[in-house]
Parts: structure tokens; sequence; C-alpha cells
């Protein structure tokens, strides 16, 4: 939790280590896995059974938890098939997923600054279009606003990083937004209702505050700036995916910000049930298609949002919820072509040093 953060009673007591991943999440992980396998399997892309060979790549980021989530799918997707899946080692920095922590591009910090605030209005003006969610926050909490208030959020505000090679975000949004993380994880984790929030956060309260999350992606990566910068090597690993050398199935097993960042490259918002815009569920995934037109011979990209209802999480339930995406310029299904030009007018340059 963030520094100076206060509430009226304890913290449930979490299962495992901060940064890792619950027994509850590898299962739900196996199970999106086997949902993947009778979608494609319905495709025609896979056998629905048995192991596919060399026809999928799974690459993850370097922590313990992305690897460890990169397993669970594996094992969800193939069971007993032991697909191996790809990583930098261990704590390094991969620039297709942290791209700025890697100074994979020429990353300006003033440009980004001046890019958020002309697309946000300004720290403290998004801080006020959720004062209406950071008062119910406080009140999950258990604080009230004449007490001040359970964050100690400062001024909001948004600086460069001390190395000027990232961004700091000060304020109620950067105090809240993964307060809002921890209660939704409670929820989906099975937690008992009494303990969700300390029996105060309902499916509708999680939804709406569920906005104080989607609004760090609204600082950090929807800005048409920040998201040429955040895409720059993923972006790229996605179009060298969908050419005629890539494997049948390439997953890249990365983070919430991986996926609004390359949403917000092709000007997407994600709506799903259950969810607030924009702020991406655990195992949601942005799901990229090339598809042959077999009237016209043409080569097509379709688009679509996979994810797990709140309750569906909690269950374990094998059910997903597959929300088709308009890609705003491009006909739908999008030409190929058309899609590799315009994903690719929006990625920054790389620094030549990362490939």
């Amino acid at each position: 939790m963030p520094l100076g953060t206060r509430t009226r009673a304890p913290w449930p007591l979490w299962p495992v280590a901060e940064s890792r991943i619950t027994p509850h999440g590898v299962r739900a992980l196996e199970h999106v896995a086997a949902y993947d396998r009778r979608l494609l399997a319905a495709h025609g892309l896979f056998a629905a059974n048995g192991c596919p060979g060399d026809g999928v790549r799974i690459r993850s980021n370097t922590s313990a938890r992305t690897i460890a989530s990169g397993s669970a799918y594996a094992d969800g997707f193939a069971p007993g098939c032991a697909l191996v899946v790809e990583h930098q080692p261990l704590g390094t920095i991969d620039p297709i997923f942290e791209p700025l922590r890697a100074r994979a591009t020429a990353f300006d910090a003033a440009a980004a600054i001046a890019a958020i605030n002309r697309d946000t209005g300004g720290m403290a003006a998004l801080a006020r279009r959720h004062r209406g969610a950071l008062a119910r926050l406080d009140m999950v909490l258990g604080c009230t606003p004449a007490a001040g208030g359970c964050l100690s959020a400062g001024a909001p505000a948004v600086g460069a990083s001390p190395d000027g090679h990232d961004l700091v975000l000060a304020g109620p949004i950067r105090a809240a937004s993964g307060i809002a993380q921890v209660l939704l994880l409670q929820e989906v984790e099975g937690l008992p209702r009494e303990h969700v929030g300390w029996g105060r956060a309902d499916a509708a309260t999680l939804k709406q505050l569920g906005a104080l999350h989607a609004a760090l992606f609204a600082v950090f990566t929807r800005p048409p700036y920040m998201a040429a910068h955040q895409t720059a090597a993923l972006g790229r690993e996605v179009l060298s995916a969908l050419s005629d050398k890539g494997p049948r199935l390439t997953v890249l097993m990365g983070h919430d910000t991986n996926v609004t960042a390359l949403a917000a490259a092709l000007r997407i918002d994600l709506k799903t049930p259950g969810y607030a815009t924009n702020d991406v569920p655990p195992g949601g995934a942005l799901l990229v298609e090339r598809l042959h037109d077999v009237r016209t011979g043409a080569r097509v990209v379709r688009m679509s949002y996979r994810t797990q209802s709140p309750a569906t999480l909690r269950e374990l339930g094998r059910s997903a919820s597959l929300v088709a995406l308009k890609i705003p310029g491009c006909a739908a299904p999008c030409p190929a072509a058309t899609f590799d030009r315009l994903l690719r007018s929006r990625l920054a340059p790389l620094r030549p040093a990362v490939s």
C-alpha cells in the first residue's frame, strides 16, 4: 500500500508473498488458457487435445510472477506437454514489456508530461473527475472526510523521474490506483466476502473503484506520446508474430500496462462486463488474429478483448467474455497491410541497440 495510507482495520492476510502469483491465480490462468485452446481449435488452428508441437511460442517478462504466469498458461493450453516459456534472465529488463526502464527509445520526460497534461487536462483535473470514486474508496477504507481521509496523497502532479527516463506521479490517483487493484484482487482471489474491502466493497463498488486504477493508465499509457513509447518494442513484436514467419500462436505474458498501451496505440477503449473502462482484469488479453479470406484471398486482421468476469475468476469458472474490437481508421476486418501501416506509424523509433 502507498505509504501513509490508513485503514480502520488491518488488511486481510494474503496467501503468498508480495508480487507473487497465488495458487488460485495459477488455476485461473490454466482455465483461461484452456478456453483459448478451445477457441482456436474451433477455428481450426489447433487440435482440441494433444501437444501442439512447435506451433506455440510463449514469452514472458522477467519477474517471478510473469514467468510463473507463462508456465500456468502453458500448462492450461497444452497439459503435460511441457511447453517452453521464453524469457530473459530473472530480474533483467525486457524492452518488450518495460521499454522505459530499458531505455529502448529516446523518451523525453518533458515532452511526455506536456502530452499527458494536454490529454488529461492536468493531474488536478484528473483527480477532480474521479472525486466520487475517491470518496467511495475512503468509505471502504473506513475513514471519513472530516478526519482527513485515508489517503496521504499530496498534491496531484506528474514529473520526471530522477534519471529522466521515466515519470513520477503524485496525488490521489497514484495513491488510490493500487489500493483499488488490491480490493479487486481480494474479490477474484475468493477471499470471504467480509474480508473483501472489510465487507464494504460489493460488485458495483469494485467497478467504480476500478476507474481509479484505469486513471493510472490515463497517465502512463493512454496519451499518444506515452502509447508510442510504451509499445515501441511490443508493437513490433506483435507485427512480427503476424508475419508469415511467425508461429501459429504467440503469447506475450506481461502486464496490464502492456495491454492498455497497445490498445491506446490503436485508439481503442477496452470495455468488458464487470469492469471500469480501460481497467484490465487479471488474465485479460488482447487477441490479434491474422485471417485469410477464402473468398477474396485477402489477409485481414481481427482484434478482440478476452476477459473473465469477477464472478468467474472468483469461482474459477471456465468461461470467458470475448468482445470484438473496432480499430478506428480501418475497416472490419482490417486489411493486414493497413493494420501494419497503422500500428507501425504509431510506434516510437527504437534505439539501435534494441532489436
